[in-house]
């Protein structure tokens, strides 16, 4: 059964970006609620409220709304009209195939001053004699009464005959009441008569089984089932498919009175059928594999499951690599994941996988996503790894030519290596004992070119005795 969570109204609120303080409208139709809560202390704001198509027993915890203007409640298992007095503004309120048989109820509404559309039709009351000249008479803000405008010569007649008509609806009202407290006695019966043919089927013996004999160990009989061969298993699988199929259509086929008691106990047979089914079939639904992106070799695979357009734009002015996904506009960005590697890049849509290999290497540290406010769009923007490099190359560059140069010296010295010149006429070894000298001289610069002096037979020689001598 559903109940009112915080997670259905926002579920339910995308309008309002799933903010659920400021709702104005929320749908909560087809929903299976059985009860009304939390709506009043969650969304203070609401104007308009759908909760057609549920299991409502009461009206309750809508007091607070004070700016409620329509509620629709049609198609549930409302018994009686109530708690609205605090709904100051509503103009519209929507009680179509309910179960109200206390159609002096209505009273309540007088409180809502600016009721002007009421809607009873398909409920028991609707079938009273002098029903629509009460409802008329009771409510005089009324304009509209099941889609049908209400005259002022038709308000006039049903003020006057108002005694005799009330007088009447108290009479079907107790019969009514009657009738309605049998059928609940006889749904409470029947209740516990199921309760407790389930309690026998399902609890014959201490622990759920029947034995006939005492003397069998309870491990051959729980083993019983992994012995038995396949054919035996498919035989009573389709034999208890079967017998399900025939109390399925038993229940269908037997007559019962419209009631809120038959409404829940068919929702809770549908319910009870979907589970069996689920348990006999033993699988689950299938999930999709996994998609592949990154083969077992370790390729990288471009994929598109979310079937996205996009760009892939190669800025070598900036160095970058810009791409531009075109996202769904109003989809939230808390769905979108993105994921940058050196050689591509992933984006995850709602859980679906977008990836594509980059044709250069990028930055992931560098790299920024950001979305339109206006398109919606995302664009990556990732830095290639070149750009790191720049301001080290000419750094590199001189090491280079550096090298190079010394490798050329080195070259050239080896081409030009000074030998010791010996004439070979003379056939003579170069004398030794002048090696070493008695009197040390100044030491001197070997193969240093001769000083050329000046002599004193030149013409422009002039000897200044201030001037010191050459070393």
């Amino acid at each position: 059964m559903g109940a009112v969570t915080e997670d259905l109204i926002r579920r339910n609120a995308e309008h309002n970006d799933c903010i659920i303080f400021s709702l104005e409208e929320l749908s909560l139709h087809q929903q299976e609620i059985e009860r009304l809560e939390h709506i009043d202390k969650w969304c203070r704001d609401l104007k308009i409220l759908y909760l057609q198509n549920n299991l409502i027993g009461k009206i309750e915890n809508v007091s607070k709304l004070k700016k409620l203007e329509y509620l629709n409640l049609a198609l549930n298992n409302i018994e009686k009209i109530e708690n609205l007095e605090g709904c100051e503004v509503l103009t519209k309120l929507d009680l179509t195939m309910n179960f109200i048989g206390e159609l002096s109820s209505i009273k309540t509404l007088k409180h809502n001053i600016h009721l002007q559309e009421l809607f009873l039709m398909g409920n028991p009351c609707a079938y009273f004699d002098g029903y629509r000249e009460f409802v008329v008479a009771t409510l005089h803000q009324l304009k509209w009464l099941d889609g049908k405008e209400i005259e002022r010569s038709e308000r006039i007649q049903a003020l006057q005959n108002y005694p005799v008509t009330e007088q009447q609806i108290r009479e079907q009202e107790q019969a009514y009441c009657l009738k309605r407290a049998k059928e609940r006695e006889e749904a409470q019966k029947k209740l516990q008569e199921e309760h407790g043919n389930v309690d026998k089927r399902s609890n014959p013996g201490f622990d759920g089984r029947w034995y006939t004999d005492i003397n069998t160990p309870l491990s051959s009989l729980e083993n019983k089932d992994h012995f038995q061969t396949p054919a035996i298993q498919v035989e009573e699988h389709n034999n208890k498919k079967l017998h399900d199929d025939e109390e399925d259509l038993e229940f269908w086929n037997k007559p019962c009175l419209f009631t809120p008691e038959s409404r829940l106990e068919t929702l809770r047979h549908v319910e009870k059928q979907r589970k069996d089914r689920e348990k006999l079939s033993g699988k689950k639904k299938n999930m999709k594999p996994p998609r592949t992106l990154i083969t077992d070799d370790g390729k990288v695979l471009n994929v598109n499951e979310p079937k996205l357009d996009f760009s892939l734009k190669d800025d070598e002015k900036h160095h970058l690599i810009i791409l531009d996904l075109t996202v769904y506009r109003y989809m939230d960005t808390s769905l979108i994941d993105v994921d940058v590697q050196p050689t591509y890049v992933r984006v995850m849509v709602k859980g679906k996988p977008f990836q594509l290999v980059l044709p250069a290497e990028v930055r992931p540290d560098s790299s920024s996503a950001k979305r339109s406010q206006t398109t919606g769009h995302l664009v990556v923007c990732m830095p290639k790894v070149e750009e790191v490099f720049t301001g080290s190359r000419p750094t590199s560059r001189s090491a280079k030519t550096t090298l190079d140069s010394s490798r050329e010296q080195t070259k050239e010295r080896s081409k030009n290596v000074e030998k010791l010149e010996v004439d070979p006429s003379k056939h003579s070894f170069p004398d030794v004992t002048t090696i070493v000298q008695e009197k040390r001289h100044a030491p001197r610069r070997l193969k240093s070119e001769p000083k050329i002096m000046p002599r004193e037979e030149d013409p422009g020689f002039e000897d200044n005795p201030e001037v010191p001598p050459l070393i």
